[in-house]
């Protein structure tokens, strides 16, 4: 097979390209893979899209309800300590 910047493909009557095999396996990009399309300087460019949407961390926060008191931060360290020695002696 010529190398990737030899390949010429066609576009179809419905805007569809198929990519060559050898370059989907060197990817790793299977049936059903999402790419996103970003067109540049010099041409278009292909990559995966991520599997998530991106967020900031104010879409998310508070998004689980918590009832009672606010932990200080010690509380909060205790807490997280505590459970690293439960998974540790879990071992």
């Amino acid at each position: 097979m010529p190398s990737a910047e030899n390949v010429t493909i066609t576009v179809s009557t419905k805007g569809q390209v198929i990519l060559p095999s050898a370059i989907r396996r060197r990817r790793e990009w299977g049936a059903g893979t999402r790419l996103v399309v970003e067109e540049t300087a010099e041409g278009i460019l292909l990559k995966p899209a991520p599997a998530f949407a991106q967020t900031r961390p104010g879409d998310v926060f508070g998004s689980l309800p918590y009832k009672g008191k606010p932990k200080t931060i010690e509380e909060m360290d205790e807490g997280v300590l505590a459970e690293a020695r439960r998974r540790h002696a879990g071992r």
